[in-house]
């Protein structure tokens, strides 16, 4: 229930509506643009909240307007001795076409001598979803320094490694 201030009383949704997490499924090599391999996550570990999110070759519809915390967890392994630089954008549409960058962060997999290094980089970000239609978002992930020797942590038994969650804050 919310108040006008005057004291009428309405229904309205909570703004904490709906959150859904989804992970990587597979473990691919290099540079994503998008990345694709996604699947909703186990609802045992981490319950959907509200409607979901869809999901089409890497792209992803909000199920209603609002404003969205969206979070993006890369767990990236090196597979060769030499160190490696990861991006990881969130990048987003609001005209259902041009993807721009919503937000960047960057990490390394330094060179200790040995293979299958692990590092996580996360970005997060808010976006205002005035239109279910034409407000979507997708995330990147780019390796340098030889991006053929560095693999993005799929979805394991304990969970996953490489995940995006998206959490409904506020109304629009």
């Amino acid at each position: 229930m919310q108040t006008d201030g005057n004291g009428n009383l309405t229904f309205v949704d909570p703004p904490f509506s709906v959150y859904d997490k989804w992970v990587g499924s597979t473990t691919p090599t290099g540079n994503q643009n998008p990345f694709t391999d996604w699947v909703r996550h186990n609802a045992s570990k981490s319950p959907l909240l509200g409607t979901g999110m869809s999901h089409s070759s890497g792209i992803f519809t909000f199920p209603k307007t609002g404003v969205y915390l969206v979070r993006f967890n890369a767990d990236m392994y090196n597979t060769s001795s030499a160190e490696r630089t990861i991006d990881c954008d969130i990048m987003f549409t609001t005209d259902n076409s041009s993807y721009s960058l919503l937000q960047n962060s960057s990490g390394n997999v330094h060179n200790v001598g040995g293979y299958n290094i692990h590092t996580t980089v996360q970005v997060q970000a808010m976006l205002d979803v005035t239109s279910t239609s034409n407000v979507k978002v997708q995330f990147k992930i780019t390796a340098y320094n030889n991006a053929s020797t560095l693999k993005a942590q799929g979805y394991g038994a304990a969970g996953g490694y490489t995940y995006v969650d998206f959490t409904r804050v506020a109304d629009t």
